[in-house]
């Protein structure tokens, strides 16, 4: 990059900021495994609870999402996940997020088998929009919001941000 064009650059341009949105956690049924198909290994979770909290805004999981995965030759595991969430107050709010996790080969075995490992051990972060009719939380549907997950053995808990 040219001298010229880093000084151009604001202060807004060269760091991110973040402000805390929440903590979700996620009741997932075994993952049902698909195989090989023509172009990835397919696993599908299907989501039936969960719940969120944060400054801002807490609720439910409804039951319903569904996180599917495809898992790489390189041992990676891509997320493509949707959900429905339900605040306290009875607002219904639609989560999408993609995500990736990878790691040593023997801690994502222990994890794969349900077994507990340390979050700083492996790789697992997503990215989340969201969609709403609810004029409390149209807020929501403009931002774009990164989360760090962990696997815990009853689930997934995962810590987002809003990137402001």
């Amino acid at each position: 990059m040219s001298s010229d064009l880093r000084e151009r650059l604001t202060d807004g341009m060269l760091t991110v900021r973040m402000r805390a949105l929440f903590t979700m956690r996620l009741d997932v049924r075994p993952i049902v495994d698909l195989g090989q198909t023509p172009s990835t290994h397919r696993r599908v979770g299907v989501v039936f609870g969960g719940e969120f909290e944060g400054e801002r805004l807490a609720g439910t999981v409804l039951d319903g999402g569904s996180d599917w995965q495809s898992v790489r030759t390189d041992g990676s595991t891509l997320l493509d996940v949707r959900l429905n969430l339900k605040t306290t107050g009875g607002s219904l709010i639609a989560m999408s997020y993609r995500g990736v996790r990878h790691g040593p080969g023997d801690v994502i075995a222990r994890l794969e088998r349900g077994e507990a490992v340390a979050p700083d051990s492996y790789y697992f972060r997503i990215e989340a929009l969201f969609e709403t009719s609810a004029g409390e939380f149209d807020w929501l549907n403009r931002i774009l919001a990164i989360g760090v997950g962990h696997r815990f053995e009853d689930g997934p808990v995962y810590n987002l941000f809003e990137v402001l």
